[in-house]
């Protein structure tokens, strides 16, 4: 699993600021329950100082923890000084966060900006942008910036930070071009067509299910068993025991011999399987 500084565990098992301003001054809403991650962040401004900030998250742990710290950090900062934080000030606050994980900070601190153009009635310059990533809705302005910000030389690292291209893939050859065009004269990371094509999130439970229903579940059924999935977090793929499984003195066997095997032969042979408890 994603190893988490003792900070992000910190904010993520003990939030701060969980809920909402009423009558706030500013309202942050950014992300998408669809997408799977979403943010609204509230601000109280009096006298160009921020003097509350709460926070709703629909996320994983990082999200919750970005959102946490940043209540902490903006509380007591004039507007000015709110508006230069950036996505690693974020990070950086909460000891660092896994690479994969970097777009968690990125929206919290879209959210800030929102919030803080809202206060001002003012549109944002990134919501004015040509949407590439339409699973995220991700932006052509997001990602030159990501890619500015941050130094990113490859695919997979705008996906860390933005999600864009983390769903159905179709958007990777966009993203390569602003990369190309973006940091044009540096070089990046090639995409070689002898190694395997990476897979999204997407495309990966997708196989991952397929690969269940049609080889794992019909053998373990034989036997009174059962096995479903729970969730993918990189290549963990989470599943839940089910019928005589959950009582066999083998089940850890049958999940590493059988399962992870399979999955590793037809899905990606990095997959590492482990029961949700």
């Amino acid at each position: 699993m994603w190893e988490y500084t003792d900070k992000v565990q910190q904010h993520f098992l003990h939030p701060q600021n969980v809920g909402e301003i009423e009558n706030p001054s500013g309202i942050g809403d950014v992300g998408s329950l669809a997408c799977g991650d979403a943010l609204k962040l509230t601000l109280k401004i009096e006298d160009n100082v921020i003097v509350d900030a709460k926070f709703k998250t629909f996320g994983c742990a990082s999200a919750i923890a970005s959102s946490s710290a940043l209540t902490l950090m903006v509380i007591g900062m004039t507007v000015d000084e709110a508006e230069k934080i950036t996505n690693d000030d974020i990070a950086d606050y909460l000891g660092g966060l896994p690479k994969e994980k970097m777009h968690c900070s990125v929206m919290g601190r879209e959210a800030l900006e929102a919030a803080i153009a809202d206060y001002r009635g003012v549109i944002l310059p990134m919501a004015e942008g040509e949407v590439v990533c339409e699973c995220f809705g991700v932006t052509d302005l997001d990602v030159i910036r990501a890619i500015k910000e941050s130094d990113l030389r490859s695919v997979e690292e705008i996906t860390n930070f933005t999600k864009a291209g983390g769903g159905c893939g179709k958007c990777e050859d966009k993203l390569r071009d602003l990369l190309q065009t973006t940091i044009s004269g540096i070089p990046i990371v090639p995409v070689t067509a002898e190694g395997p094509k990476r897979l999204t999130t997407l495309q990966k439970i997708k196989k991952i299910e397929e690969v269940l229903e049609r080889e794992i579940k019909p053998a373990l059924k034989k036997d009174g068993g059962d096995i479903e999935l729970v969730d993918v977090d990189g290549d963990f793929v989470m599943v839940s025991l089910r019928g005589a499984c959950t009582s066999c003195a083998k089940s850890q066997t049958t999940l590493k011999e059988y399962v992870e095997k399979k999955l590793r032969e037809l899905v990606l042979d990095t997959l590492i399987v482990e029961e949700a408890k």
